[in-house]
């Protein structure tokens, strides 16, 4: 097997940080563990061709947000006839509430919904709501969940060991961007991931200072990390009992667990819901959904808030995605691909953990079980051996999300992508043992 040379990669990337912040859009879209990113041309399905004429089978999905794929047929035609029509209007449209109307339908906790453009923003605007709501201030969050980069919200997601995040009852406010300001957190009450006799604690001495709690409902950010057993209708109890709104930030579950979301494939409904990336198959949009006596609370604003070409494209995908078998399919390939990491794992005599989850997968090393929080993935989870792999598997042709684990699959994946990723594996396992 031949190792892939981007030599253009690297000279377009030097030539790049003279004049774009590190020489990247965004700090996602290049991995700490590498030198320089790869420049792509073109994506197909689940292919993607970068300057160099390499070909690489993609689980990145930008991210999570390409579900059917690259330029898929149906997304394109919704999209290129939309903008014969117009992209802007700033007034609505028949199609924004025939998607309205659908998501309310598909979605468990959806009543009424309410468009943003990003994750970040449908965050904002959900915290704004359960506030309005309840009339309280503070918001429960997990340490290691992301739920955007703004002030308020970019707390405790990053850290390198346990020791940084002090103890599970006083959880360390740890500022990961310069300038941010510390005093915005000052409604956030920090709590640890899968202990629900810490957040009972946590939620009943506070109840009548706490607005929401605020989870993924499988922990995707960092690790990933599934709830246990019972934990999320836990948490559903206590936050009913205690008169607080439990909101899910579904921006990565949503739609690719199921249609709808991991609030449907756990059967656990909250009363906020956050959805994003996956919701129009690559454009950007973004909303929030719950309860009506809430949405009706607060309106938002945004230029951007629901195109027609968003509401085009999320219309289109949520038509493919509708189609029988489709989320099933999805499943039974992360299967093989967990099974042959797994397997790969015991013959090379390394630790290895797998999961699947329709549209959602997971490899890490270090462990063999599935980790129980985030503080249990810093102490035992094999990171560096993970950015090994991340690595090699670029070099011979296969795009995995960096650092976390978590791997996206789509609609377009085939049976033939799947073969070629595991002959990938196969060849780089026995080089993740050498020095």
């Amino acid at each position: 097997m031949e190792k892939f040379v981007t030599e253009k990669s690297k000279a377009l990337f030097e030539e790049g940080k003279k004049y774009l912040v590190d020489g990247v859009s965004s700090s996602f879209h290049v991995a700490p563990c590498e030198e320089y990113p790869i420049a792509m041309i073109r994506g197909k399905g689940a292919r993607m061709y970068d300057i160099d004429g390499n070909e690489y089978i993609d689980y990145i999905a930008g991210f999570g947000p390409t579900i059917l794929g690259y330029a898929p047929d149906a997304l394109n035609e919704a999209v290129a006839d939309q903008l014969t029509r117009g992209v802007q209007f700033s007034t609505p449209t028949e199609a924004l509430y025939k998607l309205a109307k659908k998501l309310t339908e598909i979605i468990p906790c959806a009543e009424m919904v309410s468009f943003q453009s990003s994750g970040t923003e449908a965050n904002m605007h959900a915290w704004r709501v359960a506030r309005a709501a309840t009339g309280k201030m503070k918001i429960v969050k997990f340490e290691g969940q992301y739920h955007g980069w703004a002030d308020e919200q970019k707390i405790t997601i990053g850290a390198d060991n346990t020791e940084q995040l002090g103890a599970r009852t006083n959880i360390t406010r740890i500022m990961t961007t310069a300038g941010q300001r510390k005093s915005t957190t000052d409604d956030i009450i920090l709590a640890p991931w899968n202990d629900i006799d810490t957040l009972t604690k946590i939620v009943e001495e506070n109840a009548d200072e706490i607005a929401a709690v605020l989870m993924e409902p499988y922990m995707c950010d960092e690790g990933p990390i599934l709830g246990k057993e019972g934990y999320l209708e836990a948490v559903r109890e206590l936050c009913t009992k205690n008169n607080v709104l439990l909101i899910f930030d579904e921006v990565i579950t949503g739609f690719r667990m199921s249609l709808g979301g991991a609030q449907e494939y756990f059967g656990v409904t909250p009363d906020i819901g956050i959805f994003g990336k996956a919701i129009a198959g690559g454009i950007s949009l973004s909303m929030i959904a719950g309860k009506k006596e809430h949405m009706e609370l607060c309106h938002p604003s945004g230029t951007f808030n629901a195109t027609p070409v968003a509401v085009a494209a999320s219309l289109a995908t949520i038509a493919e995605l509708e189609k029988p078998g489709t989320y099933e399919r999805m499943d039974a390939l992360g299967a093989q691909l967990c099974d042959a990491f797994i397997r790969l794992g015991k013959e090379n005599g390394i630790k290895t953990y797998a999961n699947h989850h329709n549209g959602i997968s997971q490899f890490q090393f270090g462990i063999d079980r599935a980790p129980e929080d985030w503080r249990d993935v810093l102490d035992n989870v094999d990171s560096d051996m993970y950015d090994k792999f991340y690595n090699l598997c670029r070099d011979y042709g296969v795009r995995l999300t960096s650092m976390r684990g978590r791997e996206y699959l789509s609609a377009a994946h085939t049976q033939e992508d799947i073969d070629r990723t595991i002959a990938v594996f196969e060849h780089v396992f026995p080089m993740l043992k050498e020095a």
